[in-house]
């Protein structure tokens, strides 16, 4: 998710902005297709799998089941997070033809126009799939969400307001699960869930050429307030929910911080793609957490059941299919 940038010729002498027919995708591995592994990197498909915790977060802080219909809305977070990967390549093609030409557009694996059709056809289906599971009360807050994924892509991530952007595009994605009409009720944890996410963003600008002590501490140490306040925050219903709360808090504590306390010893670029990513992985207990607070530990479960999914996702795509930016 990029600004736009001068166009720069990519490493076979192309220009990033041409759309070349793609060259043929590496062996697959762990029995994927080829052409399925470049589109699961380019969506980022494991990172995918910690946005489907937003609106079940925002639905059980607003005291809805995620039955019925409204069982799809994860699956709207997901194809709007989606496309807005891919996106975010094609915004970034420029410059990843220099610092990341291993990537699905710089490599050829995929052509930038059908990049760019992959992301507005994610985004579409994202907001059918929110009208269809909850209502105009539901697509009020998606059309919003749609507008700021690639507002950031295109034009404020790499401005001094790209981690509060990015910070609104999942705080927005937690409010779905509310709806218009109970969007205070979700706040909190459309809050939490967006401090993680600011903090997240703020490492990730140092994947390239590292990040510094003074950013990978302030976001480790962000990341414990976060927790506090889940823990006290979350409208804890009972001593199962109480000690569900503290289950996911803790994997979320252990998920996160150390990999950010070591990114500030070591700021090195190594280190916040490390640290990115466990912050990325992190989001999936952060959201259990305020599952479970509000009275749902099934649902908080579900959610661990998520992040297994997402482990084994990891396998089969590799590493690149990890980082947002």
């Amino acid at each position: 998710m990029a600004t736009a940038v001068p166009v720069v010729r990519s490493l076979d002498g192309r220009s990033a902005g041409d759309d070349p027919s793609p060259s043929p995708s590496p062996p697959a591995r762990s029995g994927l297709p080829a052409r399925v592994r470049d589109h699961l990197e380019l969506v980022r498909a494991p990172a995918v799998l910690t946005v489907l915790g937003d609106t079940v977060a925002g639905a059980s802080a607003a005291g809805h089941p995620l039955t019925g219909r409204r069982a799809v809305l994860p699956l709207a977070s997901a194809c709007l997070y989606a496309g807005g990967m891919a996106l975010n390549d094609w915004a970034d093609r420029a410059v990843d033809a220099v610092e990341r030409p291993e990537r699905p557009i710089p490599s050829g694996r995929i052509a930038p126009r059908h990049a760019l059709a992959v992301a507005g056809g994610l985004g579409a289906a994202g907001l059918a799939l929110a009208a269809a599971g909850g209502g105009r009360r539901a697509l009020a807050v998606a059309v919003p969400l749609a507008a700021a994924v690639w507002l950031y892509d295109a034009r404020l991530k790499d401005t001094v307001a790209g981690p509060g952007a990015m910070a609104a595009c999942r705080g927005l994605d937690v409010l779905l699960g509310a709806g218009v009409g109970r969007l205070r009720a979700a706040a909190p944890a459309a809050a939490a869930v967006a401090a993680h996410t600011a903090g997240v963003t703020l490492l990730s600008r140092g994947e390239v050429h590292g990040s510094t002590r003074a950013t990978a501490g302030a976001v480790a140490t962000a990341s414990v307030v976060v927790a506090g306040v889940a823990l006290t925050g979350g409208g804890v219903a009972g001593p199962g929910a109480r000690a569900a709360t503290v289950v996911a808090l803790a994997a979320y504590l252990a998920q996160c911080v150390p990999a950010q306390a070591r990114a500030a010893r070591t700021p090195t670029a190594p280190a916040a793609r490390a640290a990115t990513g466990a912050g990325i992985r992190a989001m999936i207990p952060l959201q259990a957490a305020w599952t479970a607070g509000a009275g749902r530990p099934g649902a908080a479960l579900a959610l661990g059941a998520v992040a297994a999914a997402g482990a084994l996702l990891r396998r089969a795509t590799g590493p690149r299919a990890v980082s947002e930016t």
